[in-house]
Parts: structure tokens; sequence; C-alpha cells
């Protein structure tokens, strides 16, 4: 053939994919009776390997549970750098784990963190880790972390954070479902086949790390020094960080970005007396409130020039996405408190969630927050505010159009204050091909293990890491979450049922089975 490409991945049925080529060979005129027959030796055998696997995890559900009661028991607690000490020994527990169970580990050291402060504290080192070498399966990595959110019990929980609590089926505890439930999942599915003398159908390695939750410091740099080791021999990459939107299991495609702002406006050279210099002087906060009311409307437009000239447009096949997927707006308004959202049907909502821009202004450091009252001018505001990135958007256009802009709108305030804009972080967004063999074999997977279709979901939050991987190393991803819609990650009374754990190893158990049956072949 003159265009040859060869190593396109496609997906085949089962392992019968060599009986499909040559279509007028004698090979083909095999007669039916015997093709059935022959799919109904393959389908038993998988069958019972599947029913096997499935019923070792449900005898082991109650060790699965205790597992994750210890590890939700160690305080790690990225933001505190009082806590690294715990962060060290869950690293180190996520380890010696992965040695018990003949892995090929290491524990990388990446570095340390400069705190604001000047001193420098040692960031948790990566694990990594490898099971099996055979150059003739697929390898496939997991990335999960093990750092947590801040959690007080006089936060509002109810329950002791630190102590997995399981109240009706549901396990309460800091980290449960993000991310400690579904990194221990994929441990638990390499361990079934281990436990049963199962050949693992594909090469496992993994990548946890320990700062997720503040930024995953020093995790970048990390994956550039092992591009063309560690990750040479991966072929897809696997991220079970995120969560399903409804009761339906789902599998991720996207995520937004995020470009991350400091709009500082400077006056006096102190703070000054409101009723001695009230009226005197033009005031920093009146400065700062006035750009940023320019930023976005009371419907949501963002008025920002080239924001919206950027965004990929809706075609009519998103539309139908949304448009299928399972979701019930008036549970999401009352889940959130609160009595009108911005936009009432399904998919303009969806649609402003995940895959349009918006700007959120997060808080004003240097303005006067204390209970009570207190008559000052601040001589200093900085204004903390963030626009979510999404296809076409470029992080760095957004930062010129940005800059250019407010300095604009503050240079027709003719103001004396001087106006110092900044973007801190610039995370772009990530987006994969719902077509790719990957998503068709996380809809078998779903479909064996829950009897339901999958929704194929976005997520408005940004995991850098995803793109990352995309960028640096080429790889194909999928987002296959196991997280309920209602575990309240990040908040309170975090939890992770125990249906979805032990439901979602053996979801992980037959994913593997089926990334195995991608083919690679010659077009």
């Amino acid at each position: 053939m003159s265009r040859q490409q060869k190593g396109a991945t496609v997906r085949l049925p089962e392992r019968l994919s060599h009986t499909h080529t040559h279509t007028h060979t004698s090979r083909d005129k095999m007669n039916l009776p015997a093709v059935l027959s022959l799919l109904l030796v393959v389908s038993t055998v998988q069958a019972f390997q599947y029913t096997e696997l499935t019923q070792f995890i449900d005898s082991h559900q109650e060790e699965y549970v205790e597992t994750l009661r210890d590890w939700v028991a160690i305080e790690s607690d990225s933001s505190n750098v009082m806590r690294r000490k715990d962060l060290h020994r869950m690293m180190d527990v996520v380890a010696q784990k992965l040695r018990l169970m003949g892995g090929t580990v290491e524990l990388v050291d990446i570095g340390e963190q400069e705190l604001p402060d000047g001193q420098t504290l040692l960031l948790p080192k990566v694990v990594t880790a490898q099971f099996g070498t055979d150059v003739n399966k697929h390898t496939v990595c997991v990335y999960g972390h093990v750092d947590v959110q801040p959690a007080k019990l006089e936060d509002g929980w109810a329950t002791d954070p630190y102590n997995l609590t399981d109240i009706n089926g549901h396990l309460y505890g800091r980290g449960a479902s993000d991310n400690k439930a579904p990194v221990l999942a994929w441990i638990h599915a390499v361990g079934a086949y281990q436990a049963l003398n199962m050949e693992l159908p594909v090469n496992v390695k993994f990548v946890i790390e320990g700062m997720e939750e503040t930024g995953s410091n020093g995790l970048d740099a990390m994956i550039l020094a092992q591009r063309d080791t560690f990750f040479s021999d991966v072929d897809y990459i696997i991220i079970s960080d995120c969560g399903w939107l409804s009761r339906r299991p789902a599998l991720t495609y996207g995520t937004r970005g995020n470009c991350y702002f400091f709009a500082e406006v400077e006056g006096p050279k102190q703070d000054l007396h409101s009723g001695v210099y009230g009226g005197t002087v033009i005031e920093p906060m009146t400065d700062l409130i006035g750009i940023l009311d320019t930023l976005i409307s009371p419907s949501g437009k963002i008025l920002i020039p080239g924001i919206r000239e950027a965004v990929a447009p809706l075609s009519d096949e998103e539309w139908k996405m949304y448009q299928d997927i399972q979701f019930d707006v008036e549970e999401y308004k009352n889940k959130i408190g609160v009595s009108q959202l911005m936009y009432s049907n399904k998919v303009d909502l969806l649609a402003h969630r995940w895959r349009y821009p918006t700007v959120t202004i997060h808080g004003i450091e240097g303005a006067f927050s204390d209970p009570g009252t207190k008559t000052v001018i601040p001589a200093k505001v900085t204004a903390k505010f963030s626009i979510r990135q999404v296809p076409d958007m470029d992080p760095a256009m957004v930062e010129k159009q940005v800059t250019d802009y407010l300095h604009s709108v503050f240079a027709k305030r003719k103001s004396p204050n001087k106006l110092k804009v900044t973007m801190v972080i610039g995370a772009k967004p990530w987006l994969a091909d719902t077509q790719h063999p990957l998503y068709e074999a996380g809809k078998i997977a779903i479909k064996r293990v829950f009897d339901m279709d999958a929704d194929l979901i976005r997520e408005g939050g940004t995991i850098p890491v995803a793109r990352t991987f995309q960028d640096v190393l080429g790889k194909s991803i999928i987002m296959m979450p196991i997280g309920g819609f209602d575990d309240g990650m990040h908040s309170q009374n975090e939890k992770m049922s125990r249906y979805n754990y032990i439901e979602g190893t053996k979801l992980f158990i037959s994913y593997l089975n089926e990334v195995s049956q991608i083919q690679k072949i010659s077009v």
C-alpha cells in the first residue's frame, strides 16, 4: 500500500479479530456453526473468569473497607506544612502496599517546596510501580493522588473526618472519594488477578502523588524527566480523580482549564482613617470594585473582548450528547441550595458548566474582612479572580486580553492610583476523542458491571496533570470515575459509598480486560 499508517489503533471484537481480514480468503469460508461455537467457547471462558474475579472482590470487601479506613486515618493534608510528616508516611504506606504485591516500586524524589517565608520543605515523593513487562501486551498507567483537602470536625462534619465511618452504606471520611478509595480500587483490581493466579490482561503502571490538592508541585518536571524511561512503553493513561454526574456511571472526556489573576490597586503609602481622609483621596477599593464590575454582566456574559470569540462552537452532535445525559436540574438546584440558576434548561446548564468559560471573583486581599467594624481606607487591595478555559482558548492570549482590557478600563477612570495585573495560573483545558477505543472499551466495561449505558460527561474543574500527560507524553487518556455525584469532595462530610467502591473495583477489573482487546494493526 502506498499510503500506509502503521500502528493505527482500532477496537476489534473479542479475540477473533484475525478472522475479519482479507474478505475473500478461504479462511473466511468457515461455516457459521463453527464460528458460533468458537464465540461461545471464548465468551464462556471470559465470563467464568469475570465471575470468579467479582466473587473474590465481594468476599474481600470488608478487608478493602478496613484498608481505606487505615488510609483515611492518615491526615495527608498537603496544604498544611505541619502535616508534612503524615504526607511522607502516606507515600510510604502506598509504596509498601505495592511492594508487598510484588510490584517494581520506586519512591521518586521531586525536590523541595519553597514556603512564603523563604524556608524550604521536602516535597512528598511520587510513588511509581509496575506490574508486568510483557512486550506483547498494552501498558496502562493509572494516575492517582493520596493527599487531601483540610478537614476539621468543627468545620461542620457530622463525624470525625479522619475516622472512616460507615453510615447506611456510605463511608464518610476526608479523602474517601478524593482520591484514596479510587486509588485503592485500582490496586485491589490488580490484586484480585494476582490472588486468583490469573495473568494480568495488560501491564499496569501506577503514578501516585501527594501534592495534587495544592497544584501538583514537582509532578510536571518528574513526568518530563521520566518521559523516555518509566513512561516510554505506556500506551494509555487512566485517571480516576473525578465523579459521576448522576446515579448513572460516567466516562469523563474533558475538563476546563483555569487562568487565575491578581489585580492589585495601590494608592496612599499607608491605610487611612475614613473620617479624616474620606472624600479627599481617590480610594483604591473604589477603583478595584469599579474595574471588577466590568468583567462579567449580571446575566453571566463575559465582557472582556476576544474571550467569547475564541470558544469552539457547540456542535449539533455535542448538543445531542448533552440532551441524552441523565441530569435533574431541580435536584441540582436543591443540592446547592439556591432558588434560581443562571440557566433553566439542562443543555444550557451543562454547556455553561463544562464547555463555556466563566469569570469568578474569589476575594479581595487587603480589604477589611474581620468581624466587627473598622473605618479604614485600605492603601492597597488585590482582587483574586479566575477565568475557566475551554477549547479553543489559549492562556497566553487570555492573559494579554485581560491585562489590556483592565488597564484600558482603569485608564478611563483617570485615577492616580496604580494598577498591576498578574496571571499566576495558566492551566489549559483537556479534551479527549470519545470515539477512541479507550472510550469504547469503557462503555463495554460499564455495561458489563452496572448493566446500563455510560454517560459521557465533562468536568467544569481543572485537572492539570491530564493536559501534562497529553502534551509531554503524547498519550491517549481516559478519565474513569467511580465517585458518586453526591460524595461532597472538598466539602464537609465527604464520603464514598460502599457500592461505588466495590463495584468500581469490578469496573476496573473489567476495564483492564477490555483494554487488552484493543488491537494495533496496520491500515
